[in-house]
Order: structure tokens, then sequence, then C-alpha cells
């Protein structure tokens, strides 16, 4: 459940709405209650002022009140509205609600007014408000108090607190719902994606090819720009298969036709053995190049010819194999195949210098360049460099190999989108200039020398 996108797409909208709702109805019902209990005190207050009003003493120095404060129900017996005055004698006035009971003891001897909670006749919450009162005739004061139940007052903050409660409930489940609801329209274009993608892998449609929102519409290209690549790449690859095929007809109806002479013609059969063989890698390669033309990664020229330079080094013991240029420089392609490239040039090189083979490797704007020189004798007089790099061609027959190294590597490098190029060294011998996009057509591919 927790890879559905939709799904922890809500539950972190309904997380996010809760505690910000939860917050915002907390807040709320606070400000309420305080406004809900600040209104209580404020009429509280204005009772205590009306019976310090009405207040008096008789001639026997007993305290009382002239009239009972209005704005509260101070003669039903047990009505939730008290008032009490104390004398200075002792003596207790109080008012008909009170009936034959009184307020809970006084706190006497505070300045100002004292607001306090108590339990009244009944035992209902009490909302109680008291303070000294000294009569202008009086030698000692006297001691008021009115009390208001709170009853009413927390049963309203409760329906308050209910409402707000609901309310906000309420808003949250729908701002979830709506969360949801955009969410699951907001990836309706995925979903029609993965639909077309199952259609073209049934072959039902050749691409994805439809409209996508800014977001996703990078994603659609570069899908059908995957599909399309893919495409090539099987096409190529077939009719690599298909030239492969071809050309390995005559050479085994001549090699079949020399084993089953009388006697077999040897030689014949083993020349064109070598051919079969020149041709299988040659094709092969060609082959595995276009299949991992989207399948490159970045690699680091310079420490792929220090590999190489130190296999190199144990064969020819006597050439000393420079390496050298920018360590950073970096381009797209598969590194079997670039080692597989720049052995074939550097062994060539080996083969022909005299005691000095220099590889460097440069960095230029888009392109990276890889010079192999070496201090030999050169290109033969009178062979061009086309010729030089012709397959088969053998530069001279004294030397092992089978004349396909640089013809491989010019086919694998255009095939990369580079090229090969063959020049007079800086010391006069033979200097190979591989170059080769940052951001290739593809991969090249390894192949046999």
């Amino acid at each position: 459940m927790m890879r559905s996108l939709t799904l922890r797409l809500a539950l972190l909208a309904g997380l996010w709405v809760a505690a910000g709702l939860g917050g915002a109805a907390w807040f709320v019902a606070g400000i309420a209650t305080a406004q809900i209990e600040a209104a209580l005190e404020a009429r509280l207050g204005a009772l205590l002022d009306s019976l310090a009003a009405a207040v008096e003493v008789d001639e026997a120095g007993r305290a009382g009140v002239a009239r009972p404060p209005a704005g509260a129900d101070f003669e039903a017996p047990f009505s939730g509205a008290y008032w009490q005055v104390t004398g200075p004698d002792g003596g207790v006035a109080t008012s008909r609600s009170l009936w034959d009971q009184s307020l809970p003891a006084a706190s006497r001897g505070h300045a100002g007014v004292l607001l306090r909670q108590a339990a009244g006749p009944r035992g209902e919450p009490l909302l109680v408000a008291e303070r000294d009162l000294l009569l202008p005739d009086g030698a000692a004061p006297l001691h008021i108090a009115v009390a208001l139940s709170r009853a009413a007052t927390m049963a309203e903050v409760a329906r308050l607190r209910r409402g707000l409660g609901l309310g906000f409930l309420l808003l949250g489940v729908g701002l979830v719902a709506g969360v949801v609801l955009q969410v699951v329209v907001g990836l309706a274009p995925l979903r029609r994606i993965r639909r077309a993608l199952a259609e073209v892998r049934a072959g039902e449609r050749e691409a994805l090819a439809m409209p996508a929102p800014s977001e996703i519409a990078p994603l659609v290209t570069e899908v059908d720009a995957l599909i399309r690549q893919n495409r090539e790449t099987v096409a190529m690859a077939r009719t690599h298969l298909g030239n492969l095929a071809h050309a390995l007809k005559t050479p085994i109806a001549v090699l079949r036709n020399a084993l089953e002479a009388t006697p077999p013609a040897i030689p014949v059969a083993r020349a064109e053995a070598a051919a079969l063989d020149r041709l299988v890698q040659h094709h092969l390669a060609r082959a595995r190049s276009a299949a991992l033309a989207a399948g490159t990664a970045e690699v680091a020229p310079l420490a792929l010819a220090e590999e190489v330079a130190q296999a190199l080094r144990r064969l020819f013991r006597d050439i000393a194999i420079a390496v050298q240029g920018d360590a950073r420089a970096r381009l797209r392609a598969d590194a079997q195949d670039l080692t597989e490239m720049l052995g074939n040039l550097m062994e060539n090189a080996c083969q022909w210098a005299d005691g000095a083979v220099t590889v460097t490797i440069a960095a230029e704007g888009d392109a990276i360049r890889i010079a192999v020189e070496d201090d030999g004798p050169g290109l033969t007089p009178g062979l061009a460099v086309d010729e030089a790099m012709a397959r088969g061609v053998r530069l001279d027959e004294a030397k092992p190999g089978s004349g396909l190294g640089l013809a491989i590597v010019r086919d694998l490098a255009a095939l990369a989108g580079g090229s090969l190029e063959l020049a007079e060294g800086a010391k006069g011998g033979l200097r190979a200039l591989l170059v080769l996009p940052r951001r290739g057509a593809g991969a090249t591919s390894g192949a046999g020398r």
C-alpha cells in the first residue's frame, strides 16, 4: 500500500491537515473560552459594585443590603446567583437564593477584588468575587462577596468546543478529499503513459506520441527517443548479422572445397580460416557497437590508457611508454571498448617504436583528443594513409598481426561519432590521433586485432 504515491500523498496531507486544523481549533477554542470567562468575570464585577453601593449598617451595627443588586436572580432559592455581606462583628447577611446556606469562608484582609472558585450550596462550581468595603462612617471594614454559577459557562464552552471540533473535522475531511482528488487528477497523465507503454510493448502503437503536461513532456520525449533508438539498434543488429551471413558464404564454400579436394588444399584452407576469423571478429564488433549504443557511462581515458600501458610494459620491456594529459577529461563510452581501441593503437605503436611511445589525452571543447605517437620509422614511403588503415593491410609482413587493428579502430571511432587520423609525429614516427565526442553517438565496442 505504501508503494502507492496517491496513498502516501493522501496520508501526508491528512497528517498535515490534522496538525494544522487541530492547532487552529485549539487556538480558536482557547480565545473563545477566554472571552466567555472574561464576560462572566466582568458581569461578576458589575454585580459586586452594585452590592457595594447597596450595603448599609443599621444602628445596632448589623450589616445589610438596602436593595438586591440588579442583573441576576438573587431571590429564587439556589438559583446560582448569590451575595453575602459579613459585618465587622462577624454577622452575616445573605441573599434569599442561598436559603439557609452560606458561601465558603471568605478571604479577608486583601487589597482589591479577589476572584476564586468555590463549591456552591448544591456542590455546583461557583466563581466568587469578594472584597473588603469600608463605609464612610464605619470604623471597621465590611467584607462583601458575590458568586455566580459556572455551570452555564462551562456548558457553553463545551458546546463551543464540540462545534469547533465538528466544524474543523468536516473541514479537514473536505481538505483531504480535495487533496486526494487533486493527486488522482494530477497523476492521471502518468497512468495514461503507463497504458501507452503497455500498448507499445504489445505492438499496438509505434510510440507514445501523446500530449502531456510540461513537467512530464520531457519524460515522454525521452521514452519515445529510447523506443526509437531500440528499434534502430535491433534493425542495425539484424543488418550486421545479415552482412555477416552474406560475407561468410564465399569463404565457407572455398574452405569446404579445399578440404574436400584430393589431396586437401591445406594452405588454402588455412588462409580461408584466417579470413573467416577476421570477418567474424569484425562483424561481431560492429554488431556489438550498435547494441551498446545506449548503454554507456562516463569513463576517464587517462586512467584506461595507463592501465593499457601497464600491461604493454610487461610485453615490451625495452619500450618506454609515457601517458600524459588531463586526468579530469571524461567521455561517454564503454570502458572495455575504449580500452580495446587504446590497446590497438598503443600496441601498434610499441611494435614500431625504436624506444619510446607517448600517449597524450586532451579535452578540447566537446571532444576528447587521444594522440598515440612512437619514435619509429613512420609510414612506409609511398603508402597512403587510407591504404594504411585498410582492412588486411600489414605495414610489415614480418610483424605479427592480422592487419585489422587500425581499420577496426577507425570503424569503431566512426560509430561513436569520432574519427581516426594518421600523420607523421614530431619524432619522425607515426602519430595516431583518435578524436571522440564527449557525448558520443553511442558506446564503442571491443574487437580482436
